[in-house]
Order: structure tokens, then sequence, then C-alpha cells
């Protein structure tokens, strides 16, 4: 008997010694179960949402200078400014051609066609001119001749109406009346010739290539002794860019999603910044000058092109060269915001609370809709797209409630790069959010 006692005994204290290491072996497992949760706060400050694009400078004005005339260069001509004064290159000798990313003001020379047989020209026709009005002062001599002869006839049959014949009369009104015809061919031959000698003489200088604006060359398409042949097509020789330093365009393309968001920004003169290869460490900034309507279809994507003015006073942007563009579409202070990360976090079943499980499978559908993308939604209707794109801003986020994650519904707003804003959403700055699983860390369940 006493022995069944002592054995009772034992086995309530045994069972009592199990039971009150039950729950915290319980935990013990649970917490050795649990997976490290990487996590991310809740913070609060300013959210600005940009669209990214990238575009190519050019300058505001390119302005092609060509030849009107035909010839040589003169390769020894010495290039005088608008002012007369020589031009000198970067080493301070005689300048005989404009050189690559030379500022010219309006007026100054940039090259010099041989003129020798324009010259030859004009001293023609100069030639020409005064045989015409030689010829016309023979004329106007012979016509005062003939007029004196007239009037001497007319008064002599006045005076004795037979001294002097009719046929004598009209012989000397006709032959007035003739040289009065020549006169005029003679002052038109004299008009012919004066033309043909302005002509010659504007020939002779165009021989001078003059630059017609304040700019930088920014091409030169001809060399020293290079013939220029100007019948068939004007030739190229220059094209100079003005006010390069107080504006540079940038030409970005922009997706036709984005255009409505960057009209916004233009209505409300959001600034765009961007950087450029050429100068990594520099940010640039412009302002969004123009949204032009000629859109451009490539493998069925629609682009707009957008005009974003530069100032450029240091001539750091060039012509050609590439940017990286991000345009300011809205900008919000002051606001709550939720990682990204924390938005993109999908657990998997087994680490949710069971109330929480069934929206696991909301997501997984969802995800699986976001896959097939737009395919998904040419199925909609109008009204359907909209909403579900309405929708889109209904999301969840997970934090840790013990031994498991719990969810909590939220709206959201603008993004950027890093955070969203919450719009709605029981979230407070500080919460912490859970944004994965720290694989680095060992000895901790999956």
């Amino acid at each position: 008997m006493r022995t069944i006692v002592i054995l009772a005994i034992a086995l309530l204290a045994a069972g009592g010694i199990i039971a009150a290491s039950y729950q915290p072996a319980t935990n013990y497992w649970q917490m050795r179960s649990m997976p490290k949760w990487r996590t991310a706060e809740v913070s609060e400050g300013e959210i600005i949402s940009v669209v990214n694009s990238t575009g190519t400078l050019k300058p505001v004005l390119q302005v092609s200078v060509g030849s009107f005339v035909s010839g040589p260069i003169d390769a020894e001509y010495e290039l005088k400014d608008v002012d007369g004064k020589p031009l000198l290159d970067k080493l301070g000798q005689p300048l005989h051609l404009a050189e690559f990313n030379q500022e010219v003001r309006k007026g100054d020379q940039m090259a010099k066609i041989d003129e020798r047989i324009y010259k030859t020209a004009v001293d023609r026709d100069h030639a020409s001119l005064l045989t015409r009005q030689a010829d016309l002062e023979r004329v106007e001599a012979q016509l005062e001749l003939a007029n004196r002869d007239k009037n001497r006839a007319m008064d002599l049959q006045k005076k004795d109406a037979e001294f002097i014949s009719k046929a004598e009369i009209d012989k000397f009104n006709y032959g007035w009346m003739s040289l009065l015809a020549q006169k005029k061919l003679a002052e038109a031959s004299v008009q012919q010739a004066q033309s043909q000698l302005e002509q010659s003489q504007a020939n002779l200088g165009y021989t001078e290539i003059k630059a017609p604006v304040d700019g930088i060359v920014i091409n030169r398409k001809i060399d020293p002794g290079q013939t220029l042949a100007a019948q068939f097509q004007t030739p190229e020789l220059f094209v100079v860019a003005p006010n390069m330093r107080e504006k540079m365009h940038v030409h970005a393309s922009v997706d036709e999603a984005d255009i409505g968001l960057i009209h916004g920004a233009q209505q409300k003169q959001l600034p765009v910044t961007f950087t450029v290869d050429g100068y990594p460490d520099d940010l640039f900034t412009g302002e969004i000058e123009e949204i032009r309507l000629s859109s451009t279809t490539t493998q069925n994507v629609v682009t707009y092109p957008v005009l974003v003015a530069a100032k450029n006073p240091d001539l750091k942007l060039l012509p050609g060269m590439t940017a990286s563009i991000s345009f300011e579409v809205d900008r919000r202070h002051n606001v709550v915001k939720v990682p990204n990360s924390a938005l993109r976090f999908f657990p998997l079943p087994r680490h949710v609370r069971k109330e929480d499980q069934p929206l696991l499978e909301g997501k997984a559908q969802q995800q699986q809709e976001e896959e097939v993308g737009q395919l998904a939604e040419a199925t909609l209707s109008a009204s359907e797209r909209s909403e579900a794109r309405r929708n889109r801003s209904r999301r969840h986020v997970w934090v840790l409630d013990g031994f498991k994650l719990k969810a909590i519904e939220v709206r959201t707003g603008l993004s950027d790069s890093q955070s969203t804003e919450l719009i709605s959403g029981d979230l407070k700055p500080g919460m912490k959010l859970i944004i994965g699983i720290d694989t680095t860390t060992t000895g901790w369940g999956g």
C-alpha cells in the first residue's frame, strides 16, 4: 500500500513538472521556429514624386551659314570682325577661317572666297556701264541737233511756206522722233548695265562669309583651300548656335502614361533636375518649356517630346549630350511615410495569424492579375478599369503580433523611390513594419 502511494505521488510530481514546463517549452520552440524578421520604420516627412526620362541636349537655335557664290576658300585672307579689327586665333596669329567653338558676333567674317573672278566681273560691268552712258550722251547730242534742225525748219515754214516743202518738214520731225526712241533705248541700256554692275558687286560682297547672329561655332564643314560649288545647292559651311550660355534645350521623350503628370507639373511650374555623364557630380536644373503634340510610336509605345529649358552659364551642357531627367510632378509635406519595401512584402501563410490568412488568397489573386497585366484589363469595361485602378491604393502591411504576423490595411497616395504617402491606416511614425526575412542569421526557422 505504501508503495502505491509513493508511486502515485511520484507520478503526480512528474506530471506537475511536465505541465509547468510545457508552456515555456512551447514558447521556446515557437521562438526557435520563428524567422528573424527584417523591419523598416514608419516615418514622417516630405515625399517628392518624379517621372524619369532621358533626353538629348540641343541648342535653342542652330543657324546654318552657307555660301551664295562658288569658288575656292582663300587661305591667305586675314579675317576681320564687325568693327574692322583683325581676328586672332588662340595663339594670337591672324585667323584665316573661323574655328570650332569660336564665339562670333553678328557681322564678323568667318571665311573668304577667292574674289578674283568676281572682282573682274565688277570691273567688266563697270566698263560696260561707262560705255552705255557714253552712248546715251551721244544719242542725246544727236537728239538735240535734230531738235534744233526741226525748230529752224518750222520757223522757215512760218515765214515763207514755199521756201521749204512738207516732205522736208516730215523728214526733220521723224528724224527727231527716231533719235528720241534711241535715247530711251540708250537709257534702258544704262539701267541694264547698272543692274548688272550691282549684281556683280553683290556677288563680290558674298565672297565674305559673315556671321548672321551672335553665337558659338558648333560645327565647321569646310577647310582652307576647299572649293565651293553653289550652282545647284547652297553649301553649308558653318553651324552657329546663338545664346548657348543663356539657355539650352533638353529634348525628352515621355511615355503617354505619364504625359498627364508632366502637363500638371508644367502648370504648377515644378522644377526639373537632370544629370549628364560628362559631369556626374553636377545636378542641373531646368523648367518645362513646351509639351509638343507630335507623338512618336515605337513598338506600340507612344511618346511625346517635352522641351526642358536649362541655363548654361559655364557651357558645361554641350550639344548632343544625353541627360537623365527627373520631372517633379507632385510634392507632399509633413506626411506619414510607409517604406515601399513594406508594401512589396508578401508573407507565407504559416507565418500569418489564422484570421489574416484569407488575405493571402486575395493577395495571390492580385499578384496573378498583375502578372497578366494589360491582358486582364482588356476584358474589363472602362468603369471597371477605373474602379480597379482606384483599388490599387488599398494595400496591406505586416507587423509582428506575438509569434505571428498581423495585417494592417492601409490606403496609399504619392510615392517616391523609397516611401509612399499614407492616406489612411492604423500606422504611426516609429512603428516597425516587416519587409522580409533576415537570411544572414542562422539557427532560426524559415
